[in-house]
């Protein structure tokens, strides 16, 4: 099996809400991968057509991809009156939305991916409830429901969120499994399974298929029940020099992307978010 180099990228607004301050950060750092979810404080997917085509204009201008649109589709309530788990924090990036609107927003998402030349569309898979595998199948309607209306070149990638249903790696490798389609690939993040219990490397990368993981989020905290204190990149919890020399060893084609969460130092979120980036450059090249 090759030996693949993973490519490194970040999602904007954890450098900058300001779109040009986030890009000549992250070029400073090596970052040429873009994944887009608020800008100037507006989720993307409340931007119109002019604002996404400048947004792209402005990425590939200097030499960079809008590889994932970081979309907030699905993090909302299912009804049905099951009770949501409030041990997790819910993070909704400027998102406001509800279960009704998620029609109109899978095909807002689809346009602005096919705009912007993303590859992947990330969603979720609703808001935590206190029995999640309850709604597993709510779950797996869902997402089959997007994969079939998928614009052909674009992946549905489902995030695995502590806040949302499916959090866990073993939540993750069964609603997988349930939706066998190629428009369906995982972005499997180690530090959200490990706020939701799971010990992410080894036991968690275990149970999942490697060939369905599309994208990987890094970021790294300490866990006190559930609730995360986050922190630099390869200085926490998370195993990420072994999760990285897995997925080289495994062949991982894809980007790892810094969702940083870490406020930094003295609140400085742009420092924590180029410290963060050294560390995982640093992780990389010591198993490349």
């Amino acid at each position: 099996m090759s030996m693949a180099r993973p490519r490194l990228a970040a999602i904007t607004d954890e450098f900058s809400p300001d779109l040009d301050t986030a890009l000549e950060a992250m070029a400073s750092v090596g970052l040429a991968g873009v994944e887009l979810r608020t800008i100037d404080g507006r989720n993307i997917i409340d931007l119109d057509d002019d604002a996404i085509d400048r947004i792209r204009e402005r990425v590939e201008a200097r030499g960079m991809t809008v590889l994932s649109i970081a979309s907030p589709l699905l993090k909302c309530v299912l009804p049905g009156g099951r009770p949501l788990d409030m041990r997790f924090q819910q993070d909704a990036f400027a998102a406001r939305h509800t279960f009704q609107d998620q029609p109109r927003l899978s095909e807002r998402a689809f346009r602005i991916a096919e705009r912007t030349g993303a590859g992947i569309l990330r969603v979720f898979s609703y808001w935590r409830t206190v029995e999640p595998a309850r709604v597993f199948d709510d779950v797996v309607v869902a997402l089959r429901r997007l994969t079939d209306a998928v614009p052909d070149g674009i992946v549905i990638g489902l995030e695995n969120e502590h806040a949302c249903n499916v959090g866990t790696a073993t939540e993750a490798a069964t609603v997988m499994a349930a939706v066998d389609h190629p428009a369906l690939g995982l972005i499997w993040d180690p530090a959200n399974a490990l706020v939701a219990g799971e010990t992410p490397y080894p036991d968690g990368y275990r149970v999942l298929d490697p060939r369905r993981v599309i994208h990987v989020h890094a970021k790294d905290c300490d866990v006190h029940d559930h609730t995360p204190t986050w922190g630099p990149v390869g200085a926490m919890s998370v195993d990420w020099p072994g999760q990285i020399a897995a997925l080289i060893r495994d062949g991982y084609p894809g980007w790892i992307s810094l969702e940083t969460h870490w406020p930094g130092p003295d609140g400085d979120k742009a420092a924590a978010s180029l410290i963060c980036a050294r560390n995982l450059r640093r992780l990389i090249d010591a198993h490349a």
